[in-house]
């Protein structure tokens, strides 16, 4: 049955990447600084200043999917006054979450979820943003289509993922790094080096700029844009609900 055998092949994925995040929790946010040279707070900066008329509306919600140590969902809660949520369906991750509010006098709710069924119903938040977690879906589409039934009509979708570098040379040499250098530092760090072989092969088939954009388009969202970050090594993505 192919149905079946797909739905199998999701379930085992999505086991897999959660058991792997919940392994590499505690090293996560060290290396995503480290390995970036601290230009993943940038990145998520830039997020935050997409959605600066959302954040500033106190009667606005907001939720972060895939949120993972809460650092996008402390970004926007700082950046307004709009009620942020957050949900992963990794636990440890959420934890370290949790611990971030309290460092910096927050009360953001983290709630343990599978970004692909969430729990919420149709229509609650003015704005959605998901940080490196798209990619990370065992279906991209379906993925997307959950994100929009959770949106309000004229709600705005920010994506925030690694992408394709656009600059010749410099592809190349990022290609190099990213497939070759940063596996064996995220592994002798964390202790896992599959994860971080697991980063850049992820990477290498989520789709580019351009068709993420158009499967947006495909799926219900309308003012489909994208911003190359760093040359394109990260981009933000954006839409609205139709």
């Amino acid at each position: 049955m192919p149905n079946e055998r797909t739905a199998a092949d999701e379930l085992k994925h999505a086991r897999a990447v959660r058991e792997m995040f919940s392994g590499i929790a505690t090293k996560y946010d060290f290396l995503n600084h480290f390995l970036s040279v601290n230009i993943d707070k940038r990145w998520r900066r830039l997020v935050a200043q997409k959605l600066k008329d959302v954040l500033e509306n106190p009667a606005a919600q907001v939720l972060d999917v895939a949120c993972g140590t809460g650092d996008l969902s402390l970004e926007l809660q700082k950046a307004g006054k709009a009620k942020v949520f957050g949900t992963d369906f990794c636990r440890q991750m959420l934890e370290i979450a949790y611990d971030k509010n309290e460092k910096n006098n927050l009360e953001i709710p983290y709630i343990e979820a599978d970004g692909m069924n969430l729990s919420f119903a149709d229509a609650s938040f003015d704005a959605v943003t998901i940080a490196f977690g798209l990619r990370n879906f065992s279906n991209w589409q379906n993925g997307l289509i959950e994100l929009h039934r959770i949106l309000k009509k004229g709600g705005k979708l920010v994506i925030l993922e690694f992408s394709t570098p656009i600059i010749p040379g410099f592809r190349q040499a990022f290609q190099f790094y990213f497939s070759n250098i940063l596996p064996r530092i995220g592994g002798a760090v964390s202790g896992s080096r599959g994860a971080y072989e697991y980063l850049p092969d992820s990477v290498s088939k989520f789709p580019d700029q351009k068709n993420l954009a158009r499967m947006m388009r495909e799926n219900g969202f309308s003012e489909v844009e994208y911003k190359n970050l760093t040359g394109g090594i990260a981009a933000i993505h954006s839409g609205v609900k139709l």
